[in-house]
């Protein structure tokens, strides 16, 4: 690797001097590097504008594939659902659900609550516990007045700060406390709202404590929303009769379900296990929450901390028979937003929202959970019949193939060969390597 010196006020170069230093310093293939660059730059320099400004220091755009799943009833709704992901059989997957319930009675999705919260985080000295809830009962309302010309546009929406609570931490950090607000952010994912709400009701804390000398000073430590949202809950959840189930593997429906739930059963008592569970819900919520322009990470963090909240790690999706019916369902907390961010800015974001007939974010609270039960029911499905790589690598082999630089001919020829047999990586390089032997000698 070649010696690079430290280089200051690289944000303040024009985007072609920010890429002539990057391809001077690192570049193997500077000309083939800058071409690659710019082929995936916008056609339209207006667009590429809008790109460049969502984030500093951009030098490019990075593509992900944008599919839809189509065939989707929820709540007796028919959607077509955006996902945007890379991972090879996640989009075929959610399908592949979606068309197994489509005639089983469909998706249904309920949200129970959608309060989400952030916290003023603070140390105290005070010798008694008890001034400083005194000191709080006397001047809370003070803490919601000073807030009222940023919530006033909230509040008419019918959103607002819900509660302001004070919470004793001190078990757990000398001196720790918390103001704890709660609030409804209505169609707004609200990360800016509620940080400015903080950050002015922090201020005017800490103004009338200093003020009023109450015994001990106040001191901020941070302002922040908190993206664990365990009272901002949707569920989704399919059933139907187990003669219903009809699976068309070779195995008994009674067979199939019993084996369900208990590899479900299994992923709530083995963390092992478990992650890998919840990490196939999430390529489902994930791709949905990407296409339409949300925080993937802030609802990974979520996800996983409440798949810990009993103190161990467990899955998120459940499954039961009872009384000849198969239950299968998840909770989930989401915080999703449909105005505000880049929701408006975006051209594919606001093409998603479109595809889903422009949702609120109640509905596409729903919309995100039935795509991450319907990606966790065709993996279970397919671990508890015929394995999860049959299908996985059969929509890998494009990919081996695109590494190849098969031509279309090469493809058609070797996605044909696999049509009834097990993909690997060395078994698509044995026929490719045939195939174009046999080519070279004609």
């Amino acid at each position: 690797m070649k010696e690079v010196q430290p280089i200051k006020g690289f944000s303040k170069l024009t985007k072609d001097e920010k890429i002539n230093w990057l391809l001077e310093n690192y570049a193997n293939r500077p000309e083939e590097s800058l071409n690659m660059l710019n082929g995936y730059l916008h056609s339209s320099p207006e667009a590429q504008q809008l790109h460049d400004e969502f984030i500093e220091n951009t030098i490019s755009n990075y593509y992900l594939p944008f599919g839809v799943a189509p065939n989707f009833s929820i709540n007796g709704e028919l959607y077509t659902i955006p996902m945007a992901i890379e991972e090879s059989s996640v989009v075929a997957a959610a399908a592949k659900a979606a068309n197994f319930w489509l005639d089983r009675g469909g998706f249904k999705a309920e949200v129970f609550s959608m309060v989400k919260m952030g916290h003023v985080h603070f140390t105290w000295e005070g010798v008694k516990s008890a001034d400083i809830v005194d000191f709080f009962a006397n001047i809370e309302q003070q803490l919601w007045d000073v807030t009222d010309s940023l919530t006033q546009n909230m509040r008419i929406r019918g959103g607002g700060i819900l509660s302001i609570e004070l919470k004793d931490k001190t078990d757990l950090e000398s001196s720790y406390y918390q103001l704890e607000v709660k609030f409804d952010t209505r169609d707004s994912m609200g990360a800016n709202f509620i940080n400015s709400c903080l950050e002015a009701i922090a201020k005017e804390w800490k103004q009338l404590g200093q003020s009023s000398n109450f015994g001990g000073d106040i001191n901020i430590i941070m302002s922040i929303l908190s993206n664990f949202t365990p009272e901002c809950i949707v569920r989704a959840e399919v059933e139907c009769d187990i003669e219903e189930i009809n699976e068309g593997s070779g195995i008994e429906n009674i067979e199939f379900v019993e084996k369900f739930v208990r590899a479900l059963r299994i992923a709530d008592v083995e963390p092992y296990r478990a992650v890998t569970h919840n990490k196939g819900i999430m390529n489902g919520v994930d791709a949905v929450i990407i296409a339409t322009g949300n925080d993937f990470r802030a609802t990974e963090a979520c996800a996983h901390a409440y798949a810990a909240k009993t103190g161990s790690y467990k899955s998120l999706t459940k499954a039961t028979v009872e009384n000849g019916r198969f239950k299968f369902w998840i909770d989930l907390p989401l915080s999703v937003g449909t105005v505000g961010g880049i929701t408006t800015l975006h051209p594919m974001v606001k093409f998603a929202h479109e595809l889903l007939g422009n949702p609120n974010a109640e509905e596409l609270m729903k919309i995100v959970a039935v795509a991450g039960l319907a990606q966790n029911f065709s993996a279970v499905r397919s671990l508890i019949t015929s394995g999860i790589q049959k299908g996985h690598m059969k929509m890998h082999l494009l990919n081996i193939l695109n590494q190849l630089e098969a031509t279309d001919s090469e493809k058609e020829q070797i996605i044909e060969y696999f049509k009834d047999k097990v993909v690997s990586f060395s078994a698509t390089i044995e026929v490719f390597t045939k195939i174009r032997g046999l080519a070279a000698k004609n």
